[in-house]
C-alpha cells in the first residue's frame, strides 16, 4: 500500500520503519529532519501534511498534543486539504478523547475515514513492534487498517467508536503513573531503612506486588538510567488530560493528582526531558535521600 506517516520522533520512527520493511512504499513529514533510517528504507519525504493525504491511501500521525495533531490534519497544507474520499487517518497520538471526537467528525464530513489508535510500550515497544495499540473507530475501518496495526504492535483492541481509544490510553496512563509513584516511594523507603533496594526489588519480582513497573523502571531507579523512552513532560500531559477528562465527568482522580504533582515538581527542576521513572527524583527530594547515588 501507499502509507503516509506524519511524526518521525523517537516513537515515530522505529514505527514507521516497520511499515516500509513491509513493503509498504511510505511518505512521510516530519517537523525536523527526516531520519537517515527513513531514507534508506525508501520513505519519500513531502513537503507538508497535504502532499502526505494526497500520495497515500492510509495517513499515520503520530505527534506529541492534541493542538498538534489539530495543525497537522486542519492547518495549512494539513492533511485535510489533501483528503480523497475512502482514505483513511490513523492518529496514533495520545490526546484528548473529546477533541478526537470532534477531530474524527470533520474529517467523516470529507468522506474519509477516522481511527484513533494511541499505543503503550515506549521507545522499546516501537522498536520491537511490540506495542499495544488501543483503537476507537467504525468496526469495518479498523479491520482495513489492522494487519498495518499489526505490524507495529502485538496487543490490539478495538476498543468502541472514535475517541474510546484515546480514552483507554488516558486509563493507561493513570495505570502507569501511579504504578511508578508507588514503586519510587517502595524503593525510596527501603533505601532510607538501610536496606539495599536491588535486593528489595528481586525480593518483590517474586511477590504479589511483581509488575512490569517494578521490572523495568525499578531497575531504572537503581541504575539511575533516565534517559528516555517515554519522557516525564508527555506523560505529564497525559495526566492533565485525565484531570480534564475527570473534571468534565464529575469524578474525582485524587491518586491521578498526586501524581501529576510530583511530575510537576520534576519539570519545575529542570527534569521533564527525563524518562518518566524519573519521578522518583521528586520523592528523593522529599526525602532527601536518594534510592541509590547518581
Amino acid at each position: 500500500m501507499k502509507i503516509g506517516f506524519i511524526g518521525l520522533g523517537i516513537m515515530g520512527t522505529p514505527m514507521a520503519l516497520h511499515l516500509a520493511n513491509a513493503g509498504h512504499t511510505l511518505y512521510v513529514h516530519t517537523r525536523s529532519q527526516v531520519p537517515e533510517a527513513i531514507g534508506a528504507a525508501g520513505g519519500k519525504r513531502c513537503d507538508n501534511a497535504a502532499a502526505v493525504a494526497r500520495e497515500a491511501e492510509v495517513i499515520f500521525t503520530m505527534v506529541p498534543d492534541t493542538p498538534d495533531v489539530e495543525a497537522v490534519l486542519f492547518g495549512e497544507n494539513g492533511v485535510a486539504s489533501g483528503l480523497s474520499k475512502g482514505k483513511v487517518v490513523v492518529d496514533m497520538s495520545s490526546i484528548s478523547p473529546m477533541a478526537t471526537k470532534a477531530f474524527a467528525k470533520r474529517i467523516n464530513e470529507l468522506g474519509a475515514d477516522y481511527i484513533d489508535a494511541p499505543v503503550s510500550g515506549g521507545e522499546v515497544g516501537a522498536k520491537a513492534g511490540s506495542l499495544t495499540i488501543m483503537c476507537g473507530g467504525d468496526e469495518a475501518v479498523f479491520e482495513r487498517v489492522k494487519p498495518l496495526l499489526e505490524l507495529m504492535g502485538k496487543n490490539i483492541t478495538l476498543v468502541g467508536g472514535n475517541g474510546d481509544g484515546q480514552t483507554t490510553k488516558v486509563a493507561n496512563q493513570i495505570i502507569v503513573a501511579l504504578n511508578i509513584a508507588a514503586v519510587g516511594e517502595a524503593l525510596v523507603f527501603a533505601s532510607k531503612a538501610g536496606a539495599d533496594p536491588a535486593k528489595v526489588r528481586q525480593a518483590l519480582m517474586g511477590g504479589f506486588a511483581s509488575s512490569r513497573i517494578l521490572e523495568v523502571h525499578g531497575e531504572r531507579m537503581i541504575k539511575r538510567t533516565f534517559n528516555p523512552g517515554f519522557r516525564i513532560q508527555l506523560h505529564q500531559k497525559d495526566l492533565n488530560l485525565a484531570l480534564q477528562g475527570a473534571r468534565e465527568l464529575g469524578v474525582s482522580l485524587p491518586q491521578t493528582a498526586n501524581a501529576a504533582q510530583l511530575m510537576q515538581a520534576c519539570s519545575a527542576h529542570g527534569m521533564g526531558e527525563l524518562d518518566h521513572s524519573a519521578m522518583v527524583k521528586a520523592l528523593e527530594l522529599m526525602a532527601n535521600h536518594p534510592v541509590a547515588p547518581d
